[in-house]
Order: structure tokens, then sequence, then C-alpha cells
């Protein structure tokens, strides 16, 4: 029995879990710690919660390093599984990474700024807010005839930039051109 627990103890495998737990542990205490003592000293809201993300975030950073660390010599089988695992994920996030993708090119490319009235594909409006993933636009036209908002708020991908002209009708020019029918008989 005492044989047992002594092979228990001292397996490698089970001293690795423990340094993983206790350094867990006192990563997690250090962020909690100073949440508690230097979130109480910000003052603006947004900046607090902010700043309690960004702590998480490294705390999570941190757990990942340290797991990492702890089991590099094991990791080395695992590459081909990850690289697989990443292919396809990859594949099946396609739409989500050129949509991040789109939103690089419309940050850094100017297509559009909020604001700007622009037409994508069929979709023609004001855009209201450039997400990550999404743009969105208070559409324009349609059935409601003239340049008049219909009411509908539209969420175009931004992978869309890449498929469809994009055309700014207020990008470099300040007016709309427009035209007023006079039927005369």
């Amino acid at each position: 029995m005492e044989e047992q627990i002594q092979r228990y103890l001292f397996n490698p495998t089970v001293g690795k879990i423990a340094a993983i737990l206790i350094g867990i542990a006192i990563i997690w205490s250090i962020i909690k710690v100073f949440q508690r003592n230097f979130f109480s000293k910000i003052k603006n809201p947004d900046n607090r919660y902010r700043t309690k993300k960004f702590s998480n975030f490294i705390g999570y950073f941190l757990t990942i390093l340290l797991i990492t660390i702890v089991f590099n010599e094991k990791l080395g089988n695992l590459t081909v599984a990850l690289g697989v695992a990443g292919a396809g994920i990859a594949f099946a996030l396609q739409e989500v990474i050129a949509s991040f993708a789109g939103w690089l090119a419309i940050l850094f490319g100017n297509f559009y700024n909020t604001g700007d009235r622009v037409q994508l594909g069929v979709i023609k409006g004001d855009v209201m807010d450039i997400g990550v993933l999404r743009t969105t636009i208070m559409a324009i036209g349609q059935w409601v005839d003239g340049d008049l908002y219909n009411g509908r708020i539209v969420l175009i991908a931004n992978s869309f930039v890449f498929k469809e002209p994009v055309f700014n009708y207020s990008g470099d020019f300040p007016f709309l051109w427009d035209e007023i029918k006079l039927p005369i008989q």
C-alpha cells in the first residue's frame, strides 16, 4: 500500500498537475488582488470595465502559457492534430475570417466611414456603424420614392467589399446629386 502511495505521489504527471493547479491559483489570486485594489481608484465605468476585461484576458493568457510550459514535451506530438484542427476551423469560419479581413480593408482602405451614403449591391443607405464582422446601414429607397429612409436597418457582412462593388456617394464630394422630374404636357 505504501509503495502505491509513493508511486502515485512521485508520478511525474501528478507533479505536473499539482504545479499547474498551484500556478493557476497564484495567477488568479494576483489578478483578483489587483482588481480589488486597483479598480476602486478608476472613476470612469467604461475604463473600469475595459481594465477588468484586459486583466481577465491576461489571466487566461498566463494560464495557457503555464500549461504550455509544463506540458511542452508532450505537445510535440499534438502539432499534426492541431494543424488539421486549425485547417478545419479555418474552413468552417471562412466567412467570419473574410468579414474580419473586410473590416480591415474598410478601415485602412477608406471604402466608407460612418455617416457616408453607400450602395452595397442592391442595398443603398447611410452607414450607421462599422463593426468587426458587419456594417449597419439605414436603408433608403426601394418601396419609398426618392432617397427617403424606408425604416429598415440592414446588417451586411464586411466580406461584401470583396464580392461586389462599393459605391460611396459622399466619400470625396460633400453633395449628392439628385433629379426632379417635371412632366410637361
